[in-house]
């Protein structure tokens, strides 16, 4: 029953999907997938949250197994939130309890979606409420990824080396909220979604793609 979940999961099949893309592992034939072990699956109420399985990709030519443990954790979104004050920029931070890196990390407000066609600024407005207590206006909104190549798929893919589930501070979320000055914010985190919404950040706005900050 928990392997035909699995394999009928959205997750499972994006994987698949993106195999099999013209850029997937599988599109020019030097690699062939033998077998899926499923490994793990977390459900979050009746969906699939997190998904661990090992594939067995084969290398044709050197006939070599290439490494393919996958954890697989669906689409998420990660907010920017900037702030101007007295002429200086400000990013606004969480501080939440990370338990697989045993460590409290400064990050940037986040949460999962509920699949691949989930409304991310939708889910992006609500995660930094709850998270924040702040209430963005959608019109402020950018879509940094949608700057990127479309041969990426608009997305970026952080190592998954830890999780969220979703819920509120009373789900287990224990979360303090912090403002950071912008210029100092890629040196203050090791927070992947912070480091890569800088540099998508600050590339779109040397390529003039940004609307003004509102005051």
């Amino acid at each position: 029953m928990c392997y035909r979940i699995a394999i009928e999961s959205t997750l499972f099949q994006q994987w698949l999907k993106n195999m099999q893309t013209r850029t997937g592992i599988l599109a020019n034939g030097t690699m062939s997938l033998r077998q899926v072990l499923i490994q793990g699956v977390d459900m979050f109420g009746k969906r699939i949250g997190f998904l661990k399985f090992k594939a067995d990709i084969l290398d044709r030519e050197t006939g070599k197994k290439v490494p393919g443990v996958v954890f697989a954790r669906g689409p998420a979104v990660a907010v920017l939130i900037l702030l101007e004050s007295e002429g200086e920029t400000f990013a606004v931070l969480t501080e939440q309890v990370r338990v697989p890196v045993g460590k409290l990390i400064l990050e940037l407000p986040a949460g999962m979606l509920d699949d691949n066609k989930g409304d991310v600024v939708g889910t992006a407005v609500r995660e930094v409420e709850e998270e924040t207590g702040i209430h963005l206006n959608l019109d402020d909104m950018v879509d940094l990824t949608a700057f990127l190549d479309p041969s990426t798929g608009c997305k970026v893919f952080p190592s998954p080396l830890q999780g969220k589930e979703m819920g509120l501070r009373e789900g287990g979320e224990l979360i303090k909220v912090h403002v950071a000055p912008y210029e100092n914010l890629w040196r203050m985190t090791a927070d992947a979604k912070a480091l890569t919404a800088i540099a998508l950040f600050e590339m779109a706005k040397k390529e003039g793609l940004l609307p003004p900050l509102r005051s």
